[in-house]
């Protein structure tokens, strides 16, 4: 399904994370050559010792998505080592405490931990590093990638773009921002070769969520519960689930007709009415 790939350059912003990682290795695995550019640079390189035991030549490159000098630094590395981008994956993102929200609903009684109490500061900061850590790769790789044959970009938004979940309003708000922004992307570099997609995980359990999906025992926390009874499948996504229509999309031998898509992958949650 994915010989198109090999022989590509794929750049991974994030990879270092539990979805990026499993979408590095399955782009190794089917042959192209992988840059893994993250903040902490001991993730970086952990992911990338993954990567590489699948045959294929791995870069990994410390840099922060919402600093445009790093990002600069990392694209000329590419430049030099490996010739250029090919397929760009933005998946560096995620949640903080500092801007959710620790009950579903507004209430008079409420005494801390609710919309009025979160920051400007903090708000910011989770909205900065899902849209704008996805504007800043694209504006300084994509340049380099305008008429090289297969040229994809694949952003990572989230199922709570669409019906925003309850506690996280920045998060949610950034990742529709996403969906629109793909949109866009893809009639602006349509005719310099660009496709421009998006992949809609549903509900993964990562190190970002981990406190509001599970109780400190292990046990599933009542929001969990909910997630489940939600989704007709009845379970929660793992890794490997986002490999296969990620590398559907980065393939142009595959998708080449594709573009200004969001994908969702999450079990049929956004389908099921809750009757």
């Amino acid at each position: 399904m994915s010989k198109g790939l090999k022989g590509k350059v794929a750049v991974v912003t994030g990879g270092g994370g539990v979805l990026c990682r499993a979408i590095a290795l399955g782009l190794g695995a089917a042959g192209a050559s992988v840059v893994i550019i993250n903040r902490t640079a001991a993730k970086g390189e952990a992911a990338a010792e993954e990567v590489r035991k699948t045959g294929a030549t791995v870069l990994a490159l410390s840099a922060d998505v919402l600093n445009a000098d790093d990002l600069l630094k990392a694209h000329r590395r590419v430049e030099k080592d490996l010739g250029g981008c090919d397929i760009l994956i933005n998946g560096a993102g995620g949640n903080s405490p500092a801007a959710t929200t620790t009950h579903d609903l507004f209430r008079a009684d409420q005494t801390q931990g609710g919309f009025f109490d979160m920051t400007e500061a903090g708000f910011r900061s989770v909205f900065d590093l899902n849209f704008m850590g996805t504007f800043l790769p694209i504006q300084t790789f994509a340049r380099g990638m305008a008429g090289r044959p297969g040229a994809t970009i694949v952003n990572v938004s989230s199922m709570a773009s669409f019906s925003p979940m309850t506690k996280v309003p920045a998060y949610a708000a950034a990742k529709a921002a996403i969906n629109n922004f793909t949109s866009w992307l893809a009639v602006h570099f349509a005719e310099a070769g660009i496709r421009v997609n998006a992949i809609a995980p549903g509900f993964f359990s990562t190190e970002q969520n981990k406190a509001l999906l599970w109780n400190p025992d292990g046990s599933p926390s009542p929001r969990t519960q909910k997630i489940l009874d939600h989704t007709p499948m009845r379970r929660l996504g793992t890794p490997h689930d986002v490999v296969g229509p990620t590398l559907w999309l980065c393939d142009s031998t595959q998708s080449g007709f594709v573009t200004g898509i969001v994908l969702p992958v999450d079990g049929g949650f956004q389908t099921y009415s809750g009757v």
